[in-house]
């Protein structure tokens, strides 16, 4: 019998969501069986309900449904099990704020580890630990073990937590131990095993916002004469239009004649001078830290640090830093000690660490505005799973201003008509800045608020946990990552009906960001569950998303958001193109590697090259013996050459972009300059390391690598760092995409 035409269009939209590349037609059959088990799994004792999960998918899903049930108190939505199946066959599941993605996210990862191990990427170690703690009676249910890795972990605790069947970590932290892992002398030495599955929380931020990002483990050496103090003062005292120039957007910024002439009148000394180009350098850095970057939007300052902002969330990054240089001159324009630099060791993007494991999956609330990138970058499909109830927010037009000073007298007199009904309020901005600025005009209006931002992250989760609550009035950076629901009433939701009753958490955006995505996350926070609330942009003409990227002509929101996202979309296309070949070398640098560790290889390549005396060698001190010093020197002279060849890629990233005066493809020209610098990589690495155990003692008792010479970084530091902080290339390209994405 045909169904009628508006329950048909309602099957169809279940099956395959609008936007949704996935068809999940087969995925709800399966959850339909489930349901039809649930009372029956439900009569299973604990042992029997362990078994039963063994069966196929459905069975899966039902004793997992049960499991939460009686260790969590949480029944599985049909939406939440859809969700994990999607997961379980590596798609991108798009849930909307509310709907339970930790749950999913434990369901899918204790199917998963039947195949080997799981990792659960969050974005930042508060959710890695919370997550565990929270999940860890429904895992050990299930029999499967879990653990969790952060910042603060030492190497036994992350190689206890990586043994584990499931282990929550945030990307950060899941890259830098892949990267220090490379580094290891002793297999005992790793804490990671072989990468498995991954569910990536946050997946549009992780995948594409950030995937473009380098990752690096650097070693510590000491710091040299310190210029950047100096050269501090120097460049404060100089005057933007006259004596330097901001161009592209404020992305870049140059010394005038009248500059060069001030500086070098200061310095006593000529900047562009052969001899002087640590100077001219250390220049600018600074010029660069005191123009284009700004105290409480770019970087924080705190406990005597400079600590950056993530521009995509709104909060501290973890372990950030900008290159050595740059840093230094930033903590000199401040006032600061300087926290010294050092070599890059390793590196790799994020988009490369994550394309390293067998299996990738992902979750987040808006995916759909990066859909052609997740399949271009990760082959990655999107599953579209509709909400549990009906969202019943209203979303208002956005309300447009000539000028910010309007734009936030209008913000006032909102929050104040508003809040005088006890309707809790949230307010996103873009920066840190702009959230203490209004925060401090609401409390000169009389409006008590909370401000949550970079400088008080720790607090975040009892701030969101709060912000629903009757009177809330919460001003808030951006929400990505924030894992914390705004509940109706308060965290305990005692006064959940008479928020409701209000309409609601009322969200309001002063001004939009480069990515509507995120605005979509900010929508977000409101109408969670099925529960009222509504939301409003306000936005004005000289808001920087609208100077940068707005045509003049015909200044709009949606056209510079069109425009960013292009932009976005190409710098992620042309950031990967130059660390495409990277990455292929790293490759093939780390399998040389793991075939010197993990086998004679060592022996191998400097026998042959001292084969009168190896025989001698292994009778003083045994085949063993000489096999682990062969193995040391090896290693030692790979990564001293893989760390100098990192060095040579980033000055010649650095100047690249010159090529192009000449009418050459700086592309083409970086691929000529770095394939046959790798090709001698290897060869040039072995050549030494023979030459080293060539001049070995065979009477020496002592064959450390100290006593060798093959002395490694006291320590390690790790951070993570702009593709190209300072511009060049990247600037350049960005400015002509800007130029041609507004004249279409």
């Amino acid at each position: 019998m045909a169904l009628p035409g508006w329950l048909e269009s309602a099957r169809r939209w279940v099956v395959r969501p609008p936007g949704s590349t996935v068809d999940l037609g087969s995925l709800w059959a399966e959850v339909a069986r489930a349901g039809e088990l649930e009372a029956e799994v439900a009569r299973l004792d604990d042992d029997a309900l362990v078994s039963r999960g063994r069966g196929g998918r459905a069975e899966f899903c039902a004793v997992a449904r049960e499991a939460a049930r009686r260790e969590l108190g949480l029944r599985a939505y049909d939406e939440q099990l859809v969700g994990a199946l999607a997961l379980i066959d590596g798609r991108v599941a798009q849930m909307a704020t509310g709907e339970g993605k930790t749950l999913t996210a434990a369901i899918a990862a204790a199917a998963l580890s039947a195949d080997g191990p799981v990792h659960v990427l969050t974005v930042n170690d508060y959710l890695a630990r919370r997550d565990t703690e929270w999940m860890w009676p429904f895992y050990q249910r299930l029999g499967v073990s879990v653990g969790w890795v952060t910042e603060k972990s030492t190497a036994v605790q992350r190689r206890a937590a990586y043994a584990r069947d499931v282990t929550y970590v945030s990307v950060n932290e899941a890259g830098f131990d892949l990267l220090r892992d490379g580094l290891c002398t002793d297999v005992a030495d790793r804490v990671q095993r072989p990468l498995g599955a991954v569910i990536v929380d946050e997946a549009d931020a992780v995948l594409v916002d950030e995937a473009r990002v380098p990752l690096v483990l650097a070693g510590s050496t000491l710091a040299g004469p310190d210029l950047a103090l100096g050269m501090a003062g120097v460049v404060r005292d100089l005057r933007p239009g006259e004596h330097y120039q901001l161009a592209e957007q404020d992305r870049t910024v140059h010394l005038t004649a009248d500059g060069i002439a001030a500086v070098e009148r200061a310095l006593g000394a000529e900047l562009y001078a052969v001899q002087n180009l640590d100077l001219l350098t250390a220049a600018n850095l600074a010029l660069h830290a005191e123009a284009l970057l700004t105290r409480d939007v770019d970087y924080i300052v705190r406990d005597g640090r400079v600590e950056l902002v993530d521009g995509f969330r709104g909060r501290v990054a973890q372990r950030r830093r900008w290159p050595d240089g740059l840093q230094s001159a930033v903590e000199a324009k401040e006032g600061l000690t300087g926290s010294g630099g050092g070599s890059i060791l390793a590196t790799i993007t994020l988009q490369a660490f994550l394309n390293r494991y067998s299996r990738v999956a992902g979750m987040t609330g808006t995916a759909l505005g990066v859909g052609e990138q997740l399949r271009e970058h990760y082959r990655l499909e999107i599953a579209v799973l509709p909400p549990h109830r009906p969202c019943i927010r209203r979303d208002e037009p956005d309300r447009t201003y000539r000028t910010a000073g309007r734009r936030d007298e209008a913000v006032i007199a909102e929050v104040t008509a508003v809040h005088a009904t006890g309707r809790p309020i949230l307010l996103a901005t873009p920066a840190v800045a702009d959230s203490e600025a209004l925060g401090e005009r609401l409390r000169e209006a009389g409006i008590a608020c909370t401000v949550l931002n970079a400088k008080n992250d720790a607090e975040e989760a009892a701030i969101v946990a709060e912000a629903g609550a009757i009177g809330a009035v919460t001003v808030s950076t951006q929400m990505t990552g924030r894992g914390v629901d705004i509940r109706l009433g308060g965290s305990d939701q005692r006064d959940h009906d008479r928020v409701a009753a209000l309409g609601g958490l009322y969200v309001i955006g002063v001004g939009r960001h480069d990515s509507a995505r995120i605005d979509d996350q900010i929508r977000g926070r409101a109408g969670r569950q099925g529960d009222p609330g509504g939301s409003v942009f306000l936005v004005s003409l000289d808001d920087d998303l609208i100077t940068r990227y707005a045509p003049a002509e015909s200044p709009s929101v949606a056209d510079a958001q069109r425009i960013a996202e292009q932009v976005n979309l190409e710098i992620h296309r042309n950031t990967w193109r130059y660390h495409y070949l990277l990455e292929q070398h790293r490759v093939a640098m780390a399998d040389r590697r793991e075939q010197v560790l993990t086998t004679g290889r060592g022996s191998e390549i400097l026998a042959g090259l001292r084969s009168a005396e190896h025989a001698a060698l292994v009778r003083l001190h045994g085949a063993d013996r000489v096999a682990a010093v062969a193995r040391t020197i090896v290693l030692h002279h790979l990564d001293t050459a893989w760390a100098d060849y990192l060095g040579f890629i980033g000055e010649l990233r650095e100047g690249i972009h010159l090529r192009a005066v000449a009418n050459l493809d700086p592309l083409d020209e970086f691929h000529r300059a770095a394939v046959p610098e790798f090709r001698r990589l290897i060869p040039d690495a072995e050549e030494r390391a023979a030459a080293v155990f060539a001049a070995l003692d065979p009477s020496g008792a002592d064959w450390t690598a100290a006593g060798l010479g093959l002395d490694r970084p006291s320590a390690t530091w790790t951070y993570v760092v702009d593709d190209d902080a300072l511009g060049t290339d990247m600037s350049h390209f960005l400015a002509g995409l800007i130029d041609l994405f507004r004249t279409r």
